[in-house]
C-alpha cells in the first residue's frame, strides 16, 4: 500500500487491534440512527446539518474548479489559435475526467470516512488550479492545454463522494430535501465561477485568466480546514465495493443512470457549453467574451437554485411522476431552442435555454430522490417476507449509496456527450440545430422509459418511487 494511502487512513485513528475497546477519535460516529425520531431530534439533526453545511462548501468549490474551463475558453481570443471545435474539446475533457473519477470517489467515502475524504478531495483541487497558474499563457501548445484541462476533473469527482456521504446522514423522509440542498449548493459553483470570470473580464480584461485561480486557491484551503474541524465519519459506511457489484445487477441502476444523463448531463453539459454556443450561434451580437459572459452564468444559476425544489416536489408527489413531467418539459424547452435557432431569435433562444436549465435542475432533484425510494420500497417488501428490519434498512442505505455513485458517474458523462454533440454539429453543419434535434429525441426516450418502468400500473411493485 502506498504511503499516501497509509497517511490518509491514519488521518483519524480507528479502533486499535490490540485494544478493540479503545474509543475512536471524536470525529468518528459509531451509533447513527436517523430513522429513530428521538435520536434524530435530540442528536442526529444537528450533526447532519453541520456535515451538510461543510459538504456543500467543499462540493461548491469542486464544481467551480470542474467548470473553470467553461470560463477560461471565453478568455481565449485569436492569439490563442484555437477554433470553436477545439474549445468544445477543452470543456469536454474535464467533464469526462470528472465522470470517471466519480466511481472511485464513491468508494473513498466508505474506505476512508466522509470527513477524511472531504479533506483530501478538497486539497486535490490544488493540482488543477496550480497547473492553470503555471501553464495558462498564450503560445502554450494545445496538447498541453488538453492535459491541464483534464485535471479539472478532480472537481467533478467531489459530487459523488459528497452525495454518498450526505445520503447516509438523513432519514428517508428528508433525503429528497437534503440531497437537493447538497447538490444544489454544489451546482451553484458553476454560475459562481462564471460570475467571477465575468467580473475579471469586465474589470481587468481577457488577458488575465489566471486571476481565477488566485481567487480559488485560498477558498480550497479554507474548505479543507472547515471539513477537518467540523465534519464527521460514519463507521457504518463500509463495503461499498460489494454494494456496487450487487447494485450493478439491478435493472433500476441502468434506468436511473439513463435518466440522470438526461437531467444532470444536460445541466453540466449546457453549463460548460452555453457561453461558447452563444458566441458561435449569435456571433454578431456576442462579438466579445464579456458580452457572452453577461448571460453565461444565468442558466446554471437558475438550474442550481431550483434543484432543491425538485427534491421537495419528489418528496411530496413521488420522484417518478415529477421526473416524467419534467422530461416532457425538457423536450419542449429543446424544441423552443431549435425553433429560435432556425428563426435566429435571441429572446426566444434564451427562453428555451432557461427552460432547459430550470427543468434539468428540477429533474436532478427528482431523479436522485428516486434512488433511496427504490431501495426503501424493496426493503419494505423484504421485511413483509420475514427479513430483519434493521438489516434490511441498512442494506437499503448501502445499495442507495452505491447507486448514487454509479448514476453520478454516468450522468456526468452525459455532459461530455452534450459538448461533443455541439462540436460535431458545428463541424458538420456550422449550426447547433442537429444537436438540438438529438436532445429532443433523447428526452422523449427518457419520459417514455420513466412511464414504462415506474408509472404504469402494472410495470413495477415499487411503491412510493
Amino acid at each position: 500500500m502506498s504511503p499516501a494511502v497509509d497517511t490518509l487512513r491514519n488521518l483519524v485513528p480507528t479502533r486499535s487491534k490490540a485494544d478493540p475497546d479503545k474509543p475512536r477519535s471524536k470525529y468518528w460516529i459509531d451509533d447513527w440512527r436517523p430513522e429513530d425520531p428521538v435520536f434524530w431530534k435530540e442528536t442526529g439533526a444537528a450533526i447532519a446539518k453541520r456535515n451538510l453545511t461543510f459538504s456543500v462548501l467543499a462540493e461548491h468549490i469542486g464544481f467551480s474548479v470542474w467548470s473553470m474551463w467553461s470560463v477560461i475558453v471565453l478568455f481565449m481570443g485569436p492569439e490563442w489559435g484555437i477554433d470553436p471545435a477545439g474549445k468544445f474539446l477543452l470543456t469536454a475533457l474535464p467533464t469526462l475526467a470528472g465522470s470517471l473519477l466519480r466511481l472511485p470517489y464513491t468508494f473513498a467515502v466508505a474506505t476512508f470516512g466522509g470527513r477524511n475524504w472531504t479533506i483530501v478531495s478538497a486539497l486535490l483541487l490544488l493540482i488543477p488550479t496550480t497547473l492553470i497558474a503555471i501553464f495558462l499563457v498564450p503560445g502554450v501548445s494545445y496538447s498541453t492545454l488538453l492535459i491541464v484541462a483534464s485535471f479539472a476533473g478532480f472537481g467533478g469527482g467531489n459530487f459523488a463522494s459528497s452525495m454518498t456521504n450526505i445520503n447516509a446522514y438523513y432519514p428517508q423522509r428528508l433525503k429528497g430535501w437534503a440531497l437537493g440542498i447538497n447538490a444544489g449548493g454544489g451546482n451553484l459553483g458553476v454560475p459562481v465561477v462564471q460570475l467571477v470570470g465575468l467580473l475579471i473580464l469586465a474589470g481587468v480584461g481577457a488577458g488575465a485568466p489566471r486571476l481565477l485561480v488566485a481567487v480559488y486557491i485560498p477558498l480550497i484551503i479554507a474548505a479543507a480546514i472547515g471539513a477537518a474541524i467540523r465534519m464527521n465519519n460514519l463507521t457504518r459506511m463500509s463495503d461499498s465495493k460489494r454494494a456496487m457489484r450487487e447494485v450493478s445487477k439491478d435493472r433500476n441502476t441502468w434506468v436511473i443512470s439513463l435518466l440522470y444523463i438526461g437531467t444532470f448531463g444536460s445541466f453540466i453539459g449546457f453549463s460548460f457549453a452555453f457561453g461558447q454556443v452563444l458566441q458561435v450561434q449569435f456571433a454578431d451580437i456576442f462579438s466579445t467574451p464579456v458580452k457572452a459572459a453577461y448571460l453565461t452564468f444565468l442558466g446554471p444559476l437558475i438550474g442550481s437554485l431550483i434543484r432543491p425544489v425538485g427534491g421537495q416536489l419528489a418528496d411530496r408527489l413521488g420522484g417518478a411522476k415529477v421526473s416524467f413531467v419534467n422530461f416532457v418539459a425538457m423536450a419542449l424547452g429543446a424544441s423552443v431552442v431549435l425553433v429560435a435557432s432556425l428563426m435566429q431569435s435571441l429572446p426566444l433562444y434564451l427562453v428555451g435555454f432557461i427552460m432547459l436549465f430550470a427543468f434539468s435542475g428540477i429533474g436532478n432533484g427528482s431523479v436522485y430522490k428516486m434512488i433511496p425510494a427504490i431501495f426503501t420500497s424493496k426493503s419494505g417488501t423484504e421485511i413483509i417476507n420475514g427479513a430483519d428490519p434493521a438489516v434490511s434498512m441498512a442494506n437499503s442505505r448501502r445499495m442507495a449509496g452505491a447507486l448514487i455513485g454509479i448514476a453520478g458517474a454516468i450522468g456526468a458523462f452525459g455532459g461530455v456527450l452534450v459538448n461533443l454533440a455541439f462540436r460535431q454539429s458545428f463541424l458538420a453543419t456550422k449550426t447547433a440545430d442537429a444537436a438540438y434535434i438529438g436532445f429532443i429525441a433523447f428526452y422523449a426516450v427518457c419520459f417514455v422509459v420513466t412511464w414504462y418502468v415506474y408509472i404504469r400500473e402494472s410495470s413495477s411493485k415499487l411503491e412510493g418511487v
